[in-house]
Formats: C-alpha cells, sequence, structure tokens
C-alpha cells in the first residue's frame, strides 16, 4: 500500500494563459511543483491518477463558468509539461468532485493508497471537493499547498484552512 498522486484539472484551458477558463498567474507558477510531485511519487513506484474536466457541449457549469474544457478538444487536455505517461490513470470527470458520476472510486480502491496526495487547480472547488470525497471514503489526505492554486487568492486560503481545519486534511509544507 503505497501513495497515489491525484493530478486535478491540470489543463489547457485552465493553466495556459490562451486557455478559456485560465486560472491566472499563480496556476501556471506551480506547474514545476506538480512536474517535481509527479517525478517523486513516479520514480517511488506510487501511482498518478490524474482528473481531467471534460464537458459535454452544452455542459449547464458553462452558465456559471464559461465554456471551457469541451470532452475532446485541445483545452481539456493536460498540459504537455505534465502528460500522463503509459501505467497513469486518466479519469474524465465533469462535475467538481472528481469522484461524483466518475470511475475514481474503483480506481482508487485498486490502488488501495496509504495516502492520497492533491495538487492542481482549483483549490476552492475541485481541490477541495475531491479531498472532502477522499476523506468521506476514510483515506488520509494531503494537500500540497505549493502546487494547488485558484482564481481568487482570498478562496485559495479559505479552502487551504477548511481542509486542513474541518476536514482533516494534512497540508504541506508545513505551516502552509
Amino acid at each position: 500500500m503505497g501513495r497515489c498522486l491525484i493530478v486535478v484539472d491540470m489543463l489547457f484551458d485552465f493553466i495556459d494563459p490562451k486557455g478559456a477558463l485560465f486560472c491566472g498567474p499563480t496556476a501556471a507558477a506551480i506547474v514545476p511543483r506538480v512536474r517535481a510531485l509527479i517525478d517523486e511519487f513516479r520514480s517511488a513506484g506510487d501511482a498518478i491518477v490524474y482528473l481531467a474536466d471534460s464537458h459535454d457541449p452544452d455542459d449547464a457549469e458553462f452558465k456559471r463558468f464559461g465554456r471551457h474544457a469541451v470532452a475532446g478538444s485541445p483545452g481539456a487536455r493536460v498540459i504537455k509539461a505534465l502528460e500522463p505517461r503509459v501505467g497513469d490513470v486518466v479519469v474524465a470527470k465533469r462535475h467538481f468532485s472528481g469522484f461524483y458520476d466518475t470511475r475514481l472510486d474503483e480506481v482508487i480502491r485498486g490502488i488501495a493508497p496509504a495516502e492520497a496526495h492533491l495538487a492542481g487547480v482549483c483549490t476552492s472547488i475541485c481541490v477541495m471537493e475531491t479531498a472532502g470525497d477522499l476523506v468521506d471514503r476514510g483515506y488520509p489526505v494531503v494537500v500540497h499547498a505549493d502546487a494547488v492554486a485558484d482564481f481568487d487568492q482570498e478562496q485559495h486560503s479559505c479552502a487551504l484552512k477548511r481542509m486542513e481545519k474541518v476536514l482533516g486534511v494534512r497540508l504541506e509544507p508545513k505551516g502552509a
């Protein structure tokens, strides 16, 4: 029972300034740290799971967030710097939590990690919702505070505090 790194929505539409729903410079700035985590986990033989927004062309979410990450579009692809490799798992999702109406529960149960680690975007939306569902399933969760980002810095900070204080998530580095 090793660890599992869940890389959340590190997609063109969120990370690239030309993306449809660019999360801002803080999102682009975490790419090297997320890359380092992927390399660390891969070297240790731990599982890497990518969560990837993949919406229908007429998804109701577009009323709130605008059109983004349409299934099969370039915007819905993991950015080149973090592309999955053979053996990594990619789970398409259409909602905030990676567990809602996806195969993530089955994937994580198959891995049976001692800890689930999270990195990616957006801290206050998909990262936090997925963390909550991991906690609800009994997994110890680590959020890499230096490898998550959000549109809104205030919401980012609130989400980190909520995950630590309410959900019992461990933040790394400590004191983040």
